[in-house]
């Protein structure tokens, strides 16, 4: 992609360059290969990664400034102190607007669903227990109000739940039940008599576990519970119960409190059994469905799978705004490990005199900046899905067809980054306290919350692996019409029924080995002669992998059908693959957003130190599976050598830019906190945003 640094066919040369500048050079130096080092405008590349809502984003750093002490806070604090503190920080937050963005303007909120997301996602370069308190108050607490209820609901509560007045919880999750929502232990029954709903946990493990605000803050939970009307049960529906009256669990509400966690302390997560709790019929959060005086049970939407389909769907907005959660901490450690490494000396490898960076080492430039790159590949990524979510959340009328396509699209989009996203956190982490030696384990620099407030995002708002399945299902369906009505065992059988050709032609890939012939040289050996920094190349590469394992899971889908077996076995033999492809499916649209993001920008300094980062992306993601793609016949072992050397070739050429892309990335100088490693604010290396913003005039 580099076509200004580097060529685009893999000769010796090239494979082989020499090493970029080192960290300091006066001017820009110029290889025999026509390779010229950019330089980054700081401020600019942060303004290019804010995008529309750069006020937002900026905003919500002089709010983490404002509250910087809290990372103190976190650790000098008792558990108790610390619930209060945190909570202290969210009401506070909540008076200046930015928790409220989402919100619809009559009730106090600033009606804008993508400012709301820009927001919580900047949040999380902060500390973690307020970032997360915020999202179970207005995120699922007020977006279940929100979306799941009507004008009642949101003039009854929305006021007081926007201006941090009212505390709730989203209670949701079950001992027993996690991710099945569907098969949730909670019992609403009608009392027609009364016009009252009676609200049972059935057994001790239907109790309401992890509830975010209920050990201590809440005074209101939206509890889902199994609707039954007359004995006949009418699925999960969510209900608004009050919890404490007077500070004290309310009459026939028990509360315990979920006790020492990894992480997120400042969070109060509890547990909540309700004994015959009475609410009124107009409890019933009734946007899908309602229960009439009468006791009759009505809905628009006929089948009660796709009713309550889309009722989750309607809680999308936490899984995106999760996943960026995860990639902004990720900024945080990406940010601290790479300022480190161009600080700490250790060893005199190249001058007697004096002993060498650790970032000017191959090891740690391969430990720490593909990691940078794909910190910004998922950014873009993020930004693409958060645009989706706000198309979605504002589009009014039109084609019916296409906007229940695009909502599933959304769905599958932003399970599968928020995937990513999380994982990419947990690795990210994890590997950069490793690159901060010794001084990454004291807790002034940050990983040790880093790490134990960031675990639990792969699980929360959807554990990942059955994200995943989710992607896939979308994958195998294609959006089909019976979408909403398939159960993982459903889409099997919907599979096995297909002609195989028919589901790779739903992945709009399947003219791919035609098209790459059209697009690069080569012919039938495209994937052998093609450059290396092609970007069709790289793009056609993970297009193949798709392509192929999706193809892949639905033969074997088949196979088993055609063979007798039942859904359940046939799915959980492949279970592996269906990940796999989903896996697949994500890295493509990935790398295609970083790749779009780079194509639209103008010729100059920025777009080549972008491309760096996309190939350097986007050859990782290949080196790392070369194993698959050798196996398939697409890398010979000459060419995947080439690829290895390339890799760190652009690790080199990245190198004297690192600091500046790990700037760029809008950390406050006060939420990296560890002046150990990263030196005290105010330091002569400190290019902060703010500071570099001013420099530049913005």
């Amino acid at each position: 992609m580099s076509s200004d640094t580097v060529s685009t066919t893999v000769t010796p040369s090239a494979a082989t360059e020499a090493p970029a500048p080192a960290a300091g050079t006066p001017e820009p130096e110029r290889h025999r290969s026509g390779y010229r080092q950019p330089e980054v405008d700081v401020a600019a590349m942060t303004r290019l990664l804010d995008g529309k809502y750069a006020e937002v984003r900026q905003l919500v750093r002089d709010s983490l400034v404002d509250h910087a002490q809290v990372l103190r806070d976190a650790e000098t604090m008792t558990p108790d102190e610390f619930r209060e503190r945190v909570k202290d920080v969210v009401v506070e937050i909540a008076s200046t607007g930015q928790s409220g963005l989402g919100f619809p303007e009559e009730y106090g909120g600033g009606g804008d669903v993508g400012a709301s997301v820009a927001a919580f996602e900047t949040l999380a370069l902060g500390d973690l227990s307020v970032l997360v308190k915020t999202g179970v108050q207005f995120g699922l607490f007020g977006g279940a109000v929100l979306q799941l209820g009507t004008k009642e609901h949101h003039d009854r509560y929305l006021p007081d739940l926007i201006a941090g007045r009212l505390l709730g919880c989203f209670a949701m999750t079950e001992t027993g039940h996690g991710s099945n929502v569907q098969a949730l232990g909670t019992v609403a029954t009608f009392d027609l008599a009364t016009q009252e709903f009676v609200i049972t946990t059935t057994s001790e493990e239907a109790g309401k576990d992890y509830i975010g605000n209920a050990a201590v803050h809440g005074t209101v939970a939206v509890v889902f519970a199994q609707l039954e009307i007359g004995g006949e049960s009418q699925g999960v529906h969510a209900f608004v119960v009050p919890i404490r009256v007077d500070g004290e669990p309310a009459p026939g509400v028990r509360i315990e409190d979920d006790g020492p966690k990894m992480g997120l302390d400042g969070v109060d997560n509890g547990r909540l059994w309700v004994d015959h709790v009475r609410v009124p019929r107009t409890s019933l959060l009734n946007r899908f469905a309602d229960v009439t005086p009468a006791g009759v049970y009505e809905s628009a939407i006929e089948s009660p799978n796709r009713r309550f389909f889309t009722m989750l769907g309607t809680l999308i907005q936490g899984r995106v705004c999760v996943g960026g959660a995860g990639i902004n901490a990720a900024k945080v450690a990406i940010a601290i490990a790479v300022r480190y490494g161009d600080r700490r000396r250790q060893f005199e490898a190249s001058d007697p005199e004096q002993e060498e960076l650790l970032l000017d080492y191959g090891v740690h430039q391969r430990r720490l900046l593909p990691l940078l790159a794909r910190t910004y590949a998922l950014h873009f990524a993020q930004e693409v899905v958060a645009a989706d979510l706000h198309a979605v959340a504002t589009a009014a009328g039109g084609d019916e067809v296409e906007a229940e396509t695009a909502k599933r699209e959304l769905e599958s989009r932003a399970a599968g980054t928020k995937a990513l996203g999380t994982w990419h956190a947990t690795r990210t982490i994890q590997e950069c306290r490793e690159a901060c030696g010794g001084a990454g384990y004291l807790a002034e620099n940050r990983f040790a919350a880093l790490k134990a407030d960031t675990d639990v995002f792969t699980t929360f708002e959807g554990d990942n692996t059955v994200l995943m399945q989710l992607v896939a299902k979308g994958l195998l369906t294609g959006y089909a019409s019976e979408f909403e009505d398939m159960d993982q065992f459903g889409m099997v059988r919907f599979v096995a029924g297909l002609a195989v050709e028919t589901v790779v032609e739903k992945t709009a890939v399947h003219k791919l080995v035609q098209r790459l012939r059209d697009v690069l040289p080569g012919g039938d050996e495209w994937d052998q002669e093609a450059g290396l920094l092609d970007p069709e190349y790289q793009l056609g590469m993970l297009r193949f992998r798709e392509e192929h394992m999706v193809s892949g899971v639905a033969r074997r889908l088949k196979r088993g059908i055609d063979g007798g077996m039942n859904a359940g076995q046939v799915f959980s033999r492949v279970q592996d693959h269906v990940i796999g492809a989903a896996h697949a499916h994500m890295e493509r649209l990935v790398l295609e957003a970083f790749v779009a993001k780079v194509r639209a920008l103008p010729d100059g300094d920025q777009k080549v130190a972008l491309n760096l980062l996309c190939d350097l992306h986007a050859l990782s993601v290949i080196e790392a599976d070369r194993a698959w793609f050798m196996e398939h016949g697409r890398l010979s072992v000459q060419r995947s050598k080439a690829i290895s050397r390339e890799v760190s070739s652009l690790c080199r050429k990245v190198r004297p830019i690192a600091v500046d892309l790990v700037d760029a990335l809008g950390v406050p100088e006060e939420m990296l906190r560890s002046p150990g490693l990263v030196g005290p604010v105010g330091t002569p290396r400190e290019s902060s945003v703010r500071a570099a913003a001013e420099r530049a005039g913005a």
